[in-house]
């Protein structure tokens, strides 16, 4: 998709959103080592090969717009401007991370960046997101919020009634729908009727579909959103084609049986988010092969000493185990 020129990507931006993937791809990859070297308790739910919907959103969005987010949020987090040493400080349950050790992979928040946080609950952070909408008209703000979710969502009964809502009062939500293809081990195509996008439009939401895999796509289409949501439009529904490259959970090592490794190639092969932005760049003139080499050092750098910090960073004291708790 081209982007439009009122939304036009310059050099600096482009980089800055090849960077921001990456950071999100080096982290991941790290936090797969962290579990695998039994260093991380629980499960994680990676997401490699999404990179460009986080970042095209979020480079859409001001510092005091809200998200909400999903079990696969880490890189909804680190988009928005989360802090590499402070979420791996709360992958591994330390103090000085977002939640104080306490939220983990599937529950950070970061609401000074305006993260309202991550759900373990499919589809449960669309009723938090329109709610913040609700706020920000009520409060007469020009802010938006945005409500991340996976395709396996659109089985949940909340999403369609805070759609509903949002539409009949003109609230300023934008929903991001991530379907990479699959509801865990099911493919999407076996667990929803019909066409994804009609289910936005049946509320007369505003949608649109994408390539997930390009962010300047996903960068423009929300920018057009966004603005118009900003100036009282009302909501609109960004379907977003993707694929997550590993599989549902960590732990999710043999997937032959419900995908193929030639599939899983395809993907990585021809439609990786980094390899089409890197590609692009290059082609405007933007940068050459060193101009990446000193941006992987420097994340490669920032993601080493974040990780440093997490594993000497202390765990909670003992009475932190009730505090912040509520009922």
């Amino acid at each position: 998709m081209a982007v439009s020129p009122e939304y036009g990507i310059t050099p600096q931006l482009g980089l800055r959103m090849y960077e921001q993937m990456l950071k999100i791809r080096l982290f991941e990859e790290q936090v797969n080592l962290l579990y695998t070297s039994a260093k991380m308790p629980g499960l994680a739910h990676l997401y490699i090969g999404e990179e460009a919907i986080a970042v095209g959103v979020c480079e859409g969005l001001r510092r005091d717009d809200y998200i909400t987010s999903t079990h696969r949020g880490h890189g909804h987090c680190l988009a928005k401007g989360a802090m590499v040493d402070r979420m791996f400080a709360e992958l591994l349950g330390k103090e000085s991370g977002y939640c104080r050790g306490k939220g983990g992979s599937m529950h950070i928040a970061d609401q000074e960046m305006g993260n309202l946080g991550a759900n373990a609950i499919v589809g449960g952070s669309a009723g938090i997101a329109t709610g913040a909408a609700l706020s920000i008209k009520m409060r007469q703000s020009d802010q938006v919020a945005v409500c991340f979710f996976g395709d396996g969502a659109l089985g949940q009964g909340l999403v369609y009634e805070t759609m509903n809502m949002a539409s009949l009062w003109k609230l300023p939500v934008i929903y991001v729908c991530e379907n990479n293809q699959y509801n865990e081990y099911t493919h999407y195509s076996e667990t929803t009727a019909g066409q994804i996008r009609a289910r936005a439009e049946a509320f007369d939401i505003l949608t649109e579909e994408l390539d997930g895999q390009d962010v300047r796509a996903v960068y423009a289409a929300t920018c057009r959103v966004v603005e118009r949501a900003r100036s009282g439009g009302g909501p609109a529904f960004l379907l977003c084609n993707t694929y997550r490259y590993h599989g549902h959970h960590v732990g999710d090592i043999q997937r032959a049986y419900y995908r193929s490794k030639e599939e899983e190639q395809l993907w990585i092969n021809e439609r990786d988010p980094l390899k089409l932005c890197r590609a692009w760049l290059i082609e405007q003139g933007s940068a050459d092969e060193e101009t990446f080499a000193r941006i992987e050092r420097r994340v490669r750098d920032e993601i080493t000493t974040g990780v440093q910090f997490a594993l000497e960073a202390p765990y909670p004291a003992l009475e932190e185990v009730n505090q912040h708790v509520y009922a």
